[in-house]
């Protein structure tokens, strides 16, 4: 199978985008830098070169910024639909895997995601059920699936410290094999400001 690379983006409209930044450095400053983390992505995947490339969005793909992103890099603008983030991810990866590719879900908020990670994903599939590389936060920035089952998506505590250990739970209860690459830090709170490269801050 390709692989093909979905990163999950929202709208970097003020008051909506990193609202948990925000209340930290204010609502413009948190969706001019979501702005920039959706194009750092987007360059992140399209120069990684494993496969087709989806940015699929919330809350609709008729945002202006969205539109230019998608044209710009090359990928194809999709709607994540309603549901908390486990059952649009669940959506995401059935019908990506129904179409024939490996989907490999990505986020936004990890500027330290480079080109090589997303190789190394692509090529852990091919061995493996699930690869995933953690955050220090205790969730994950990527995740990739060669099958799908609904439960790996379920009831999982999301943007909470136990996100990674309910996903290993889930995947030894299915039986799955997986692979788990080095671990990196997202940019979710002010806290995580020092995480960001150099020249942006």
């Amino acid at each position: 199978m390709n692989t093909r690379i979905v990163v999950m983006a929202r709208a970097p409209v003020p008051g909506q985008a990193k609202t948990r930044l925000a209340q930290a450095i204010g609502d413009d400053a948190a969706a001019a830098l979501a702005g920039r983390m959706l194009e750092r992505t987007l360059e992140t995947a399209r120069l990684a070169a494993v496969g087709t490339l989806e940015l699929c969005v919330t809350p609709d793909t008729g945002h202006p910024a969205l539109r230019a992103a998608a044209s710009r890099f090359g990928a194809c603008l999709t709607e994540q639909g309603d549901g908390d983030l486990g059952e649009r991810m669940a959506k995401i990866a059935s019908r990506v895997l129904a179409a024939g590719e490996h989907p490999v879900i990505i986020g936004t908020d990890c500027p330290a995601l480079g080109p090589h990670h997303l190789r190394h994903a692509a090529h852990a599939l091919q061995t493996n059920d699930v690869v995933v590389q953690q955050a220090f936060d205790g969730g994950y920035v990527l995740i990739g699936l060669r099958a799908f089952h609904p439960r790996l998506f379920e009831a999982v505590p999301w943007s909470t410290a136990m996100v990674m250990a309910t996903t290993r739970a889930r995947l030894r209860e299915l039986a799955w094999s997986w692979w788990e690459a080095e671990t990196l830090h997202d940019i979710d709170t002010a806290a995580d400001l020092v995480h960001l490269p150099e020249d942006w801050r």
